[in-house]
């Protein structure tokens, strides 16, 4: 291997090429003026923007500067020491910030460190823009003549699985943290929005004892899982880090400790765990990076994530605001399904708890947008959920069930598809049915943004079951998580007087009017379209009637 002409100092970080020695001759460089196109794409340095087919590509300012170097040298390996010399000029930075650069500038530009199709990596020397990249065949690898949906598909983020230690030379620990690790990239794996990374790439270099950086560095992760597993006697403890590739900071960790009875059990049932909370993580962070990302440089993906960031505040507004974003997705990146089952589901709740329309065109138009998602992605959980509301809120309860267990079999970590599914059996008069699958939400993602539905669509449950005090018991706990819709505190009412403790349920009349002015009985019969049940309608209705409600 060619060794490298740059200074690591004791703690990891480089002394850029400058610093460390005179600069590598790099010949004379073209005019930081006027547009430079290739492959299908601009930069503009007058307006310091990269376009793709005119249309602006999402892109911080550094990942522009080492694009703009990399295109002004085409053909020609830029060492790493030039591109610190260039892109970080008189600082001290760590590889991991390149890695993080060069993974992003090949998101922008379509690409991926497996592909190379546009960026090459020259494996002890640094990277190069391919000399092909301004004909068909770069235009061909950087999905030039595929639809849109290519880049919004380049930026989903990628994660690597390390194997898990084996901590205190037990060989039973050993091989548990072993089959937790590729139970782990099975569950995850089922999340299409996230690429993961193969297990053979990730137990070869996780066992090859280089530090985590440059790990990340050469699997173009962004982020990384690491954990550790003790046994002793009959109880085993998980551990499990959530690491982000740019710092390399943790940004979620979380501990397991159980009996073991059956290994294989034990595996599973961590591992679907792990994975559901992961993918609530990482959705998280991808929407806090979009959030930071100039508004005019957005594309299909970052859409996507500000659209769901604002669906998860749950109110009219941003509700509101979600299918605007989504249907904006949709124009820059027709064929990228995601978008479309989100505004199907955004569309639902707006007719169920945010006074929009229910009429059947409203209805036919989510389910239209539902099936293409679905369609465009026939293997991704979320659009079969989509699906599953779409068809309850249109009182198709059989059809809704089949989507939902579809969306469970493709992805058995999806916590919303459970809470879905449990609402459904409801509907279908099954509430005994109903139950596991809301408990196993809850157990899936007990911080889940939609708890607050998960625990009221249960409280239903349990008082069709005619146990009222466990349906107050989770209409109560409903109403104390932030987000909370006034629905949650609409049915505690009812519940409350099915219990038979009518002060109480009166004493949270005036909480739900302060929400909610103007709540009547007859305002709750009119969005209760969706049940088509009239018992199950009535037990509501005559509950907030009793409880004074007008």
């Amino acid at each position: 291997m060619v060794a490298r002409a740059s200074i690591l100092t004791e703690t990891g970080l480089r002394v850029p090429g400058s610093m460390a020695r005179s600069g590598t001759e790099t010949g004379p460089e073209p005019e930081r003026t006027g547009v430079l196109r290739f492959a299908g794409f601009e930069l503009d340095f007058s307006r310091y923007e990269l376009r793709r087919d005119r249309v602006p590509v999402a892109l911080e300012p550094r990942t522009f500067d080492l694009i703009a170097l990399l295109a002004r040298n085409r053909g020609r390996t830029v060492t790493r020491d030039e591109i610190f010399r260039e892109i970080w000029p008189g600082r001290f930075v760590s590889d991991a910030a390149l890695s993080s650069q060069v993974r992003a500038a090949r998101k922008a530009l379509g690409d991926d460190g497996t592909r190379q199709g546009i960026i090459a990596t020259v494996h002890g020397r640094g990277f190069r823009l391919r000399n092909g990249a301004d004909g068909d065949a770069a235009a061909h690898a950087a999905g030039r003549d595929a639809e849109p949906a290519t880049l919004a598909e380049a930026a989903r983020p990628c994660i690597v699985i390390l194997p898990c230690a084996g901590l205190g030379g037990d060989e039973r620990g050993r091989l548990i943290a072993e089959g937790f690790t590729e139970d782990l990239i099975n569950a995850l794996s089922r999340n299409r929005w996230m690429s993961v990374i193969t297990r053979s790439a990730a137990f070869a270099l996780g066992r090859s004892g280089e530090e985590l950086g440059s790990i990340l560095a050469r699997l173009d992760a962004d982020y990384a899982v690491t954990g550790s597993v003790r046994h002793a006697g009959g109880r085993v403890r998980i551990s499990v880090h959530l690491i982000e590739a740019v710092q390399q900071r943790c940004i979620w960790s979380e501990r397991f400790d159980r009996e073991l009875h059956d290994i294989f059990d034990l595996q599973e049932e961590i591992a679907d765990l792990v994975s559901a909370r992961i993918a609530s993580e990482l959705g998280l962070a991808e929407q806090q990076k979009a959030a930071r990302m100039s508004p005019r440089k957005l594309g299909a993906w970052e859409l996507y994530q500000l659209g769901s960031a604002e669906f998860y505040r749950f109110s009219g507004e941003s509700n509101h605001r979600c299918q605007e974003l989504m249907r904006q997705a949709i124009m820059r990146a027709p064929d990228f399904a995601e978008p479309y089952a989100r505004l199907a589901y955004a569309m639902v709740l707006d007719s169920v708890y945010f006074e929009g329309p229910t009429d059947a065109a409203h209805l036919d138009e989510a389910l239209r947008l539902a099936e293409r998602g679905a369609a465009l992605d026939d293997q991704e959980a979320n659009t079969f959920f989509a699906l599953g509301r779409v068809r309850l809120a249109r009182g198709e309860c059989d059809l809704a069930i089949d989507a939902l267990e579809t969306a469970i079999a493709l992805n058995p970590g999806h916590a919303l598809s459970h809470c879905g599914l449990g609402d459904s059996l409801v509907a279908d008069g099954r509430a005994e049915a109903a139950v596991p699958s809301f408990e196993r939400a809850l157990a899936l993602s007990p911080q889940d943004p939609f708890r607050w539905a998960f625990m009221s669509y249960r409280s239903l449950a349990h008082v069709l079951l005619d146990d009222p005090e466990a349906a107050v018991y989770w209409a109560r706990s409903a109403t104390l998580v932030p987000n909370a819709h006034y629905w949650a505190r609409a049915n505690l009412i009812a519940w409350l007087v099915a219990a038979g403790d009518v002060e109480a349920a009166r004493s949270n009349v005036p909480a739900l009017l302060r929400v909610r002015p103007g709540f009547t009985v007859d305002f709750a019969r009119s969005r209760l379209f969706f049940l088509r049940d009239p018992a199950q309608r009535d037990i509501l209705l005559d509950g907030l009637r009793r409880a004074g409600v007008p």
